[in-house]
């Protein structure tokens, strides 16, 4: 009888984590369908909205740089911590043992022992093979290494939240936001490739104060503090909402998934996108649009908006994700979405240009991972020259990049079919 109610209780516990698992796997996505038009992206009222919906005041930009590639972000970042008077806020998904990382860790280091407050977050999983004792020299002249979500029974069930964002602030005045992590891949690239294409912005003025908001959030999930240094908020950016139009204004979205589901993150994306009155051009290392998404893509296309979107190809880094991608292909094509593969390299830029106008650059790929599970952050500003910038590389990773027509997408082989089927399985994780 002992053995009956046994097998009996094995078999309800496989049945309960099999419909977990289930959900977990093919739950349905939110809508986020937007009822009535939208107003111009160019206009006083869409900003207006737009800031109401995430939830963020309008930041002006006092200043901005577009740094390509990491030589140019990475001198960059590390210039401006050997300069840092007061703190130094960096949060990163990625910080591998490697030179750059050194780099990085000797500079902090080097602050940190000259007295300024030197914090770090890393995550724990995109983090995993480095070691805690690799910060150890930081701990030791006084700077603050903190782990998001490390492996413990009591993370377990929050293991699939990760922070994905990757952003460093110096002195509360001086920011960088971008998708690239510390690590060779970068530097100078693995495994006999290239390094990867990547793009990274330094802001100065009220928005990098914003954008310590992000890391001050996942400082307090990480360490359990609370930041309330005056260092930390420097007076002259405690007045940070812009109160009129300006040619030059911007959101800083800090994104997390909600036990609804929605994200910030999301609603940013399908609002810019909805919004789009003449051109659309995108930049995603992993392209994996939900059905909502690819709606309001061909739906721009439909209104006459030119909708451009650049992908790795065969070096993309993750073959899965890659094959999944490439599934939804045919429907974005049929509906003149123009897609093209990039070949010198993994282009890991993710950037959104809509208008040649409003930008949107950060930490979020189009999937459902950033848009549904991982803490991100977001720059969107509505500055004509910022946009005007980002179009200079993405118009160089277009000319680089080779275009998949739809005939040729139709003739993909039976390999490529048969593993995007398996896709489906894990695309809700990716």
């Amino acid at each position: 009888m002992v053995f009956s109610y046994f097998n009996i209780l094995a078999l309800l516990s496989i049945a309960v984590v099999a419909a977990l698992t289930f959900v977990v796997l093919f739950e349905p996505g939110l809508d986020y369908r937007i009822s009535v038009p939208l107003p111009a992206p160019d206009s006083e009222e869409f900003f207006r909205v737009l800031s109401a919906v995430v939830d963020e005041p309008a930041l002006q930009i006092v200043d901005h740089e577009v740094l390509t590639d990491g030589l140019a972000f990475y001198d960059a970042q590390l210039e401006a911590i050997r300069g840092a008077q007061s703190t130094v806020h960096l949060e990163a998904f990625i910080f591998h043992t490697t030179p750059i990382g050194d780099r990085f860790l000797e500079a902090l280091t080097e602050r940190a022992a000259a007295g300024v407050k030197v914090r770090v977050v890393v995550d724990a999983v995109g983090s995993m093979l480095t070691r805690d004792r690799y910060f150890a020299g930081l701990r030791k002249a006084g700077g603050e290494v903190a782990w998001y979500q490390p492996f413990r029974w009591y993370t377990l069930k929050r293991l699939n939240n990760r922070t994905h964002r990757e952003l460093m602030v110096v002195d509360g005045k001086t920011g960088f936001i971008g998708g690239a992590g510390i690590g060779t891949a970068w530097a100078e690239g693995e495994r006999g490739q290239r390094p990867w294409r990547d793009t990274v912005v330094r802001l100065s003025g009220p928005i990098a104060a914003a954008l310590q908001t992000a890391f001050v959030e996942n400082w307090l999930e990480a360490a359990g503090e609370i930041l309330t240094d005056r260092v930390v908020y420097p007076a002259q950016n405690t007045h940070l909402q812009a109160t009129v139009m300006h040619e030059k204004l911007s959101i800083v979205v800090a994104s997390a998934p909600s036990a609804g589901r929605a994200t910030r993150a999301r609603i940013l994306f399908q609002m810019v996108l909805g919004a789009a009155r003449s051109s659309i051009c995108i930049n995603s290392p992993y392209f994996l649009p939900d059905r909502a998404l690819r709606r309001e893509l061909l739906r721009a296309v439909e209104r006459g908006v030119k909708v451009t979107v650049v992908v790795p190809g065969v070096h993309n880094n993750h073959l899965m994700t890659r094959i999944a991608s490439r599934r939804h292909y045919g429907e974005l094509l049929e509906g003149g979405v123009a897609i093209h593969e990039y070949e010198p390299g993994m282009i890991h830029a993710k950037i959104l240009i809509v208008d040649a106008l409003w930008s949107v650059i950060g930490s979020t790929n189009f999937d459902n991972r950033s848009f549904g599970l991982n803490d991100e952050v977001n720059l969107a500003a509505m500055d004509r020259d910022l946009a005007q910038r980002l179009m200079v590389d993405f118009e160089n990773d277009l000319r680089r990049s080779r275009r998949v027509e739809l005939a040729e997408w139709q003739r993909r082989s039976l390999g490529e079919r048969a593993l995007a089927t398996v896709g489906v399985l894990v695309e809700r994780q990716q």
